[in-house]
């Protein structure tokens, strides 16, 4: 423990506050104050020039992280007949239709992503209130609306990450674990960052990315050049 006091110390003593580093001396840095004795959470944060109160300046979408988030992906699919059984084959946690609605109705919600044939929006719909708020709801934009649920259910548990905007103007997300690689952390960095350009919105004015930075869970925050996570 007290190796690994003087680790964390160490990391937090040569991070410099003030200065936006490349992702890879920024990969670096978090992977040293990863002192804890579970496997943390890489996550970043962006502050986005959006005010998400207007329409057109709305940032949401996915993204598939190529050496996925570390983390297991619990998925429910909202299928019938041939389109249930390929949820289950494509290794769905939860399948099911009125069944699975009602269990979700009575506070069972034991998933991390939910999917959904189109013929099934109608038992689905009746659930807004539930999912909505916790960033469930099956959405068509999103590709959790699909008669491909395989390929959707797949998607979900190979490391596709949701990310949308807060009030604030904030997007936070996991990126990986600390374990990883650095190799494996700076291209998953790099892929969210490219993500979230692409989702540039039609009414953003001026410079889009205001300021980027990653943590582990429980160590310091570490700022990121933008254009070196774009790969400029």
């Amino acid at each position: 423990m007290v190796q690994k006091g003087k680790r964390y110390k160490k990391a937090i003593a040569d991070i410099d506050a003030n200065q936006n580093y490349a992702v890879a001396d920024a990969v670096k840095f978090v992977k040293a104050g990863a002192t804890s004795k579970f496997d943390e959470t890489v996550e970043i944060a962006i502050n986005l020039n959006v005010d998400p109160r207007h329409s057109d300046q709305m940032v949401r979408g996915m993204v598939q992280l190529p050496h996925g988030t570390g983390k297991t992906i619990r998925v429910a699919v909202f299928a019938k007949g041939d389109k249930a059984d390929e949820a289950k084959e494509a290794g769905a946690d939860l399948v099911g239709a009125d069944d699975l609605a009602e269990a979700i109705q009575g506070g069972t919600i034991d998933f991390d992503r939910c999917i959904a044939t189109p013929d099934m929006m109608a038992v689905v719909g009746k659930l807004g209130k539930v999912l909505g708020p916790r960033g469930l709801m099956p959405n068509p934009k999103l590709g959790t609306v699909t008669q491909d649920v395989a390929e959707a259910v797949r998607s979900a548990k190979g490391g596709q990450v949701e990310f949308r905007v807060e009030k604030s103007g904030i997007i936070h997300a996991g990126v990986g674990k600390a374990s990883f690689d650095e190799s494996a952390l700076i291209e998953n960095v790099k892929a969210f960052a490219d993500a979230i350009s692409k989702a540039k919105p039609i009414g953003v004015k001026g410079s889009y990315f205001k300021k980027m930075a990653i943590s582990s869970t429980m160590g310091p925050g570490v700022k990121i050049q933008v254009s070196s996570a774009l790969g400029g």
